[in-house]
């Protein structure tokens, strides 16, 4: 990755230097941005300079830059840095071309995936490119048209040649999404994350936490929780600290430093695998979701015809208006949060007070285990 502008961002872990990447929406807004330059301004672009949404500025290459009158592609190639990544080396490509009618036009194209299942960010038959990918393409487009007083229209497409192939190593069939990868990225940026160091990272933050007299801890395991406690739940957001995937590792270190509890607020997508006794909850470590969701349906006494429809489900947020469909969401969440506390308990042979509250973006607040009561108390006052 030479002068991509990253050279000087790395985490270390241990003791090995990791490089810092840079996401699928970053390759296809500097594409963008290359490609509609080179079409507007009539002349060739091998760089283009980025400001990504984390505030790091890049300066990527564009390869295989094809040029004719109306149309403009080019392709600028994926760094994930030292992340273990799929789509490591491909080549995210822009193609640009200008349409009489004003405005701008964002596809994907070949080797984009396409949505076919509702719950996900993009409405079913649009190009799965994210939210803030999108975001940053269309500004890329509009800065460039305005550079040149261009005040006709474009029409962008977004494709990645083996973005196909690449897909079917990824979660996007799972999910719903057909045909090719999705443009992904909320900072534009990849930071490194292995395992094992992932694991002493909580480890350090936890005893960061215990050091600072905390004797009960509040944990979400990504950033839907920490919104979601900063946003909707009375709790002191300053001191909640994450645990990724690791639930069982956390309540293991947890007993280990003498943490006397811990309040889990999770989003149902992960932490409805915990209902299962699964306590890592990375998708290439379990899955289940679904099952485990349609099995509590069936013992809180939804239809089996309610249950085949939640199996058939792409997300957790799909599967729950199904329950609420079927009028059995709020049964189904008490069986969950049972299983949830039972398995919780399990893990720690109850030797703290453990408990969790779960809650879903599209649903809200969906429940809370039969401690997280007595839990939340006891973080408002220590």
């Amino acid at each position: 990755m030479s002068n991509s502008g990253l050279e000087n961002y790395y985490v270390i872990r241990g003791q090995k230097k990791l490089r810092f990447g840079y996401t699928t929406g970053s390759c296809a807004a500097a594409a963008c941005r290359g490609a509609v330059e080179m079409l507007l301004g009539k002349k060739e672009v091998k760089e283009v300079k980025l400001m990504t949404p984390k505030g790091i500025s890049l300066l990527l290459t564009l390869e295989e830059i094809k040029r004719e009158e109306k149309w403009v592609s080019c392709g600028v190639r994926k760094d994930g840095g030292d992340d273990p990544d799929t789509t490591h080396g491909l080549l995210i490509c822009a193609r640009v071309e200008k349409t009489e009618k004003p405005g701008i036009i964002l596809d994907g194209g070949t080797g984009v995936g396409r949505v076919t299942k509702p719950g996900l960010s993009q409405k079913i038959g649009e190009a799965a490119i994210n939210p803030v990918p999108r975001s940053m393409i269309l500004s890329q487009a509009e800065e460039a048209s305005l550079l040149y007083h261009y005040k006709g229209g474009l029409k962008i497409t977004i494709y990645v040649p083996g973005g196909e192939e690449a897909a079917l190593k990824t979660f996007n069939p799972r999910l719903g999404i057909a045909g090719g990868i999705s443009i992904l990225g909320t900072t534009g940026i990849v930071e490194p994350m292995s395992e094992k160091a992932l694991i002493e990272s909580i480890r350090v933050e936890m005893r960061q936490h215990c050091a600072q007299g905390e004797e009960y801890l509040l944990v979400t395991p990504g950033n839907y929780g920490a919104e979601y406690v900063k946003e909707k739940a009375d709790l002191p957001f300053e001191r909640n600290m994450k645990c990724s995937n690791y639930v069982g590792e956390t309540i293991d270190m947890a007993v280990d430093m003498g943490v006397k509890g811990i309040l889990f607020v999770a989003h149902i997508g992960k932490f409805v695998k915990v209902a299962a006794g699964i306590m890592n909850t990375h998708s290439h470590s379990a899955d289940g979701r679904m099952e485990v969701l349609a099995a509590n349906g069936i013992r809180a006494g939804a239809p089996l015809s309610c249950a085949k429809e939640i199996l058939e489900a792409g997300t957790t947020d799909e599967a729950l208006s199904i329950l609420k469909e079927c009028g059995y969401l709020e049964k189904t969440m008490k069986e969950i949060m049972e299983r949830i506390q039972f398995y919780l308990n399990h893990r720690s042979y109850e030797q703290i007070l453990l408990g969790a509250v779960v809650f879903s973006n599209e649903h809200g607040y969906l429940g809370q285990t039969k401690d997280a009561e007595e839990l939340i108390k006891r973080i408002r006052t220590q």
